[in-house]
């Protein structure tokens, strides 16, 4: 045992005591740090800010002054400022405190606005600012289509789309259920951005000319139809919490991340590793002091305590995020708990079939082919992971979670998703996987002992089994 440690030992310090794995290490955090630093300023709506001219023929001669007003930047930043302070009143409260505490600090005093007012306008940047081109009513479609596709003056503004308002646009004919529409014409280098504007103080235009036409109140009519987002509420046996929209979808997919991340991360290096060690003759030094078996546990044990790192890293990193927006009560801990007992088996299992495939070949060049196998069955869970979180409990994903070796990433899913299941399934899973351990180790124990020391071709999958079956 005490020879297994001084292997084990030896991994783990000279994996972790390079630099390039600090420098893996820390990659990801500080590439997440600098997003979150930089994306807002990057993609700052200042930047995106969208400019030129809208041609209109109008032959109801009703659209055109609601569309003056619908695009005065007063009325876009009034209209953009509501749907995205809707959007904030859904968020956490501790986001909304974040977006008001910024919004207090860069605002001058005497503001009348709220600071959630405020923040939204911040985050929103400059509107649009678009001009309206009255054409004739009567005009030629050809030559108004022409307009967009006309030489123009350095100084005129951009020329953003043509607008042809139906006839029975905003009063109903006779006989007719439905409303006319308009018609839209884009230039070929139109942004996605200008043509949704658009077409948003189009549809509010319009419908501000049928109100009026009807001779009704436009602020009666949209408070009549507005709805206030009631609050949703989770009930749970501690009492009760305000619901986090999007937590529970991304929850398993992070707890997926964190297993694979973890996994991958040891048992690459196993593979790496052993492969180096064998090419250099390095093993046959190690072997000097202690057998195939010990060197085997040692390397696996050295790497698991690697994995360990990563995981623990990435799992702090997970709990101070939540604790800071004021999410840590969200998480069950008991998923931490099942988070480590299900890395211990898939590692293991994963470990075992790398450290194989490394003794059993010459230069990591030959590994790709016995690599392809494991790489699928790690790449199974990515493929299945939709499917299992919609319906967890379905015949597909309960059965999915009794398979090795993918049954413990389909069971942390299942476990992670809105709809949990019975206890007496995760339990019966976790036995399924530490019997595959067995086997795999097993088979890993074997195939060590017989490749670690041969030259020559590198074998194949049927050669694995063979000398399994063998030694």
């Amino acid at each position: 045992m005490r020879r297994i440690a001084h292997v084990a030992v030896r991994d783990f310090v000279a994996t972790v005591g390079t630099r390039g794995f600090v420098i893996g290490l820390l990659l990801v955090p500080a590439i997440i740090t600098v997003a979150v630093a930089l994306g807002p300023r990057l993609f700052n709506a200042r930047n995106l800010r969208v400019e030129g001219q809208i041609a209109i023929v109008d032959p109801t001669g009703r659209v055109t002054p609601e569309l003056r007003a619908a695009l005065d930047p007063r009325a876009m930043a009034a209209r953009r400022t509501k749907e995205a302070g809707r959007a904030l009143a859904d968020a956490p409260r501790s986001v909304r405190r974040l977006a008001e505490g910024a919004a207090a600090t860069g605002t001058s005093r005497g503001t009348s606005a709220s600071a959630s007012s405020r923040a939204v306008q911040a985050a929103l940047g400059a509107t649009a600012n678009l001009q309206v081109v009255e054409r004739p009513p009567q005009a030629d479609l050809e030559h108004s289509k022409a307009w967009l596709t006309e030489e123009r003056a350095e100084t005129e503004a951009r020329r953003l789309a043509l607008v042809v308002v139906h006839g029975d646009a905003v009063v109903r004919p006779e006989g007719r259920s439905t409303y006319g529409t308009y018609d839209l014409y884009l230039p070929t280098n139109a942004s996605d951005r200008a043509e949704n504007a658009i077409r948003q103080s189009l549809r509010e235009a319009i419908v501000g000319a049928r109100v009026r036409a009807q001779n009704l109140d436009p602020d009666s009519i949209e408070a009549l139809v507005n709805v206030a987002r009631g609050r949703s509420i989770t009930v749970t046996k501690g009492g009760e919490r305000a619901t986090v929209g999007g937590f529970n979808q991304i929850l398993p997919i992070a707890f997926a991340v964190l297993l694979m991340v973890a996994v991958m991360t040891g048992g690459q290096q196993l593979l790496t590793t052993t492969v180096e060690e064998k090419s250099t003759r390095v093993v046959e030094v190690l072997l000097s002091a202690v057998s195939p078996l010990e060197l085997m546990a040692g390397k696996i044990l050295g790497q698991m305590a690697v994995s360990f790192v990563v995981l623990g890293l990435y799992v702090a990193m997970g709990m101070t995020v939540l604790f800071s927006f004021a999410l840590f009560g969200l998480l069950d801990m008991w998923l931490l708990f099942y988070l480590v007992v299900f890395f211990l088996i898939t590692y293991l299992v994963i470990g075992s079939l790398m450290v194989a495939v490394g003794a059993a070949v010459n230069e990591m060049r030959e590994a790709q082919s016995l690599q392809t196998p494991v790489m699928l069955i790690m790449m199974t869970p990515w493929f299945l992971w939709w499917p299992i979180t919609q319906a967890p409990n379905s015949v597909f994903s309960t059965t999915i979670s009794f398979v090795p070796p993918v049954n413990a990433f389909a069971m942390l899913l299942r476990m992670t998703s809105v709809t949990p299941p019975p206890w007496w399934q995760v339990w019966l899973s976790i036995v399924i996987g530490v019997a595959s351990v067995f086997a795999a180790v097993w088979f890993a124990a074997k195939v060590f002992r017989i490749g670690l020391l041969m030259y020559g071709k590198p074998p194949n999958l049927a050669t694995l089994i063979r000398w399994a079956r063998a030694a």
